[in-house]
């Protein structure tokens, strides 16, 4: 299936230390009018799907990204955003480079192999404690590798996307330490392979709409199982 996308990255003056929650803060406040800038359709409504809008830092350098309807709206707001105001910190943007593509998500035959540039939050409180009580590797693997695919599905349901087929995940991973809403928590890196064409930049799992489990393609690089 075809998807629209556009990838806004904001150049500053200087690498910007701060975590998404407080740029997704920051943008949500200035457009309060845009629900899927901050996820609320209002004070007490949250919105319960796959973020169409998703806010990045890699190693200081800030994106966003705009799935399907939040294309319109990061072209909306894209002029107004001059700077930042992050906590006691202030950033001027230098450049705005945006990319708007047309992208294929969907189960495939082959192999796709991905890497994590951001902790993967594969975890809630409930499946946490289930975790933590088994023993065996080999059965932690398949309980990770199980929500991986859960991600990816409940991904694809938020987008319209029928998966009709196994998607076979294979992992490699680290377990990291990670703060999350102000708590330490266990998360995920590393690398894995699945039947399935994820775009770049899109986020998998908890916290995606403040870029945990963002993911890229390894291009002609293979994942041990």
């Amino acid at each position: 299936m075809k998807i629209n996308t556009i990838q806004m990255i904001l150049k500053t003056d200087k690498k910007v230390t701060e975590g998404t929650n407080k740029l997704r803060g920051y943008i949500g406040n200035k457009f309060k009018d845009y629900p899927l800038l901050h996820n609320h359709y209002n004070k007490d409504n949250l919105i319960y799907s796959y973020p169409l809008v998703q806010y990045k830092n890699i190693d200081g350098e800030i994106s966003i990204l705009g799935i399907e309807d939040g294309v319109k709206t990061l072209k909306e707001v894209s002029s107004k955003i001059n700077e930042l105001k992050l906590s006691n910190k202030y950033y001027k943007v230098t450049e705005k480079i945006l990319y708007e593509k047309e992208i294929n998500i969907a189960p495939t035959k082959e192999y796709h192999n991905y890497r994590f540039l951001t902790p993967w939050l594969a975890l809630n409180s409930e499946n946490y404690i289930k975790y933590k009580s088994i023993n065996d590797w080999k059965d932690k693997k398949l309980f990770l590798n199980n929500i991986l695919v859960a991600n990816i599905l409940s991904m694809a349901k938020g987008l319209g996307i029928i998966v009709n087929r196994e998607i076979y995940p294979r992992t490699l991973l680290d377990s990291v330490h990670v703060k999350y809403k102000s708590i330490m928590m266990q998360g995920f890196s590393g690398e894995f392979q699945i039947r399935f064409k994820i775009p770049d930049f899109f986020s998998l799992g908890k916290g995606s709409s403040q870029g945990f489990g963002t993911i890229k393609e390894i291009v002609d690089e293979e994942v041990n199982d």
